[in-house]
Parts: structure tokens; C-alpha cells; sequence
């Protein structure tokens, strides 16, 4: 199978390109990624030399460049995205353009070269916030920050594609991530980071807002069965139940670093910051058998250790945004 794979250079994307080269040595992957600020070779550089990688720096919003690369490949996972939620507020644009254009692109190459099959990786935070119960796939759209918008468009887009062009497409929606090469600007990232130069960390409003979380390696896991046995036209959801409030994970950040509450520092809350996420992931288990295997605390826990040993990686990234750091995490109240 040859892949192709957007965003590859980021988090979630490196991540899933060595676990399926890991899993499926004789697989062939092409790792097209623009390189923004959260994109950084060094999250593939044991890949280098592996016969069955290549990477294309590169934008899905060039329609023809991505078609070319489509042309060659049996499926495109689509990871490339802007995703975080404060940068959204500051500069919408950029995330319709990647995630609602991009994502089009991204079909549009699919569509015209043989109607090869797309996954889309998406997030919870399309169906806004979850009250008494955990999201299901069909529930319907709420988004409430530029970010989760511009996702829901370019989900929306891939339903269309297959509705009108009976294009193979599958979209997922994931629960908050974590886990090594993580930019430190997402709060799991950014709080371990910070106690290691002796930093506060930023706890909007009163902590006490919902996440679900999962490790990389349970998402890798499910994409991977996505990807071999997912029904095309279909959504779903992944998910960990492992839910913490932003203060609990705190406290276990600061456990495991060796420091206590006086590094919490409480900030003014963020514009329309939704409450609390939780997916059902019933459907995923139902139907494909997948289940997460790593326990909170233990990946919590193996992700500190990652970040202590690796400060050559994240050091220079904090140094590098110094300024969006500084001006976006210091607004105490």
C-alpha cells in the first residue's frame, strides 16, 4: 500500500507514519507537509535513509501539487491542519484556508485521479459541548471557535464528496491527544515543559473544564483499523474515556515533575471556551473491535519522561515562538 500522508511532519501525523512503517515495513509512505511552526523534521529523522519514506515540503492548498502526489499513492490520510484553538482566535483565516480549502483540494485530487480513498482526521470539538453524555456520530454540528468551525467545514466538505461523487471517504473525530513531539503550545506539552524551566503554568478560569484524552499510540491504533476495515462514508468517533478536569491533570503534571500548586497560575479565561468534551466511541468498538489500551497515568507519566529527556527537541521551539509564548500565556487574574 502507498500512502499518502498531509501533515506528517507534525504530532499526530509522525506519530502514525512510524507506528504503520513500524507495523507494515513493506508499506510506502509520502509525508507532504508545509512546515509552519509546528511542523519539524526532527519528529522523522530516524527516518531518514528508509527506502520506503520520502518527504514533499509542501501546502494542500496547492491544488496542483497535491494532485500530482495523489496520482501515485492508494490513500490519503489528511492530518494537516491548524489546530490550535488560541491561535484560532487571533488569525480565523489561516484555519479556513488550511482546513476547509485544504481539506477540498485534498478531495478534489482524490476525485480526479480514480476516486481514491480519504481519511479525514478531525476532532470532537465540531459537535461543541457535551452536556450530559459523551458525542455520537450523529450528533449534529456545534462548533464555537474558529478552530472547531473550520474543521466542521472541511468534515462537511468530505461528507459531500461522498454523497455527490461517491468518493471514499471516512472521517474521524478524536478526543484531546498527547504523548512525544507534542508542540509545546497544548496544554499536556506546554505544562510539562514550563516545570522543567521552573515556569508557571497557565490554568484558564477555573480549571475546571472537561477533557478526554488519549495517548498517540491508541489514536495510531485506530487509524490503522480505520484505514484497513472502515466502512467508506462513515464517521467515527475515538475515544479513550480516560475524562480529567485541566486542574486533575495539572496536579498529576506537577506530581510527576516534583512541584506543587504554587506553579499554577490562573488566567483569564479564554473567548467561548467550551466546557467539557467526551466522545462515545460505541460504533469504533461495535463495529471494528477497537479498544484503548494505555492506561492515564502510566502515558501521562511515560510522556514526562519523553519531554525530560528530549530538551534538544522542545528547547528550541519555546525559544523560537518566545514571543507568541509570552504575549498568550501571561494574563493572570
Amino acid at each position: 500500500m502507498k500512502i499518502l500522508i498531509t501533515g506528517g511532519a507534525g504530532f499526530m501525523g509522525s506519530n502514525f507514519i512510524r507506528y504503520i512503517l513500524s507495523k507494515y515495513p513493506s508499506y510506502q509512505v509520502i509525508n507532504l507537509d508545509k512546515l509552519t511552526y509546528a511542523g519539524n523534521l526532527e519528529n522523522l529523522r530516524d527516518l531518514e535513509g528508509n527506502p520506503n519514506y520520502k518527504f514533499v515540503q509542501g501546502d494542500i492548498c496547492d491544488l496542483g501539487l497535491v494532485t500530482r502526489l495523489v496520482k501515485d499513492v492508494d490513500v490519503v490520510i489528511n492530518y494537516a491542519a491548524e489546530t490550535h484553538v488560541d491561535r484560532s482566535i487571533l488569525d480565523p483565516t489561516s484555519f479556513a484556508k488550511t482546513d476547509v480549502l485544504g481539506t477540498l483540494n485534498i478531495l478534489l485530487a482524490a476525485r480526479d485521479n480514480g476516486n481514491k480513498k480519504v481519511i479525514q482526521i478531525s476532532t470532537d470539538e465540531v459537535y461543541g459541548v457535551a452536556k450530559d453524555r459523551g458525542f455520537k456520530e450523529t450528533d449534529p454540528f456545534e462548533p464555537n471557535s474558529p478552530y472547531s468551525a473550520s474543521k466542521a467545514g472541511g468534515d462537511l466538505m468530505c461528507r459531500a464528496f461522498f454523497v455527490t461523487y461517491s468518493l471514499p471517504v471516512i472521517v474521524t473525530h478524536s478526543c484531546n491527544f498527547y504523548g512525544p513531539y507534542q508542540f509545546p503550545e497544548k496544554m499536556i506539552s506546554l505544562f510539562i515543559t514550563n516545570l522543567l524551566e521552573d515556569k508557571k503554568v497557565p490554568v484558564y478560569g477555573d480549571g475546571q473544564h472537561v477533557r478526554e484524552w488519549i495517548f498517540t499510540q491508541d489514536h495510531c491504533s485506530a487509524i490503522d483499523l480505520i484505514l484497513h476495515k472502515g466502512k467508506m462514508g462513515e464517521t467515527y468517533n475515538i475515544g479513550s474515556s480516560h475524562e480529567k478536569t485541566n486542574l486533575e491533570v495539572t496536579r498529576l503534571i506537577l506530581k510527576l515533575v516534583g512541584k506543587n500548586d504554587s506553579y499554577i497560575s490562573y488566567v483569564q479565561d479564554r473567548p467561548g471556551h467550551d466546557r467539557r468534551y467526551s466522545v462515545d466511541f460505541a460504533k469504533l468498538r461495535a463495529e471494528l473491535g477497537w479498544e484503548p489500551k494505555c492506561n492515564f497515568e502510566e502515558s501521562l507519566k511515560e510522556t514526562v519522561e519523553w519531554y525530560k529527556n528530549n530538551e534538544s527537541w522542545w528547547k528550541p521551539l519555546k525559544e523560537k515562538n518566545k514571543d507568541y509564548f509570552e504575549k498568550q500565556y501571561h494574563k493572570e487574574r
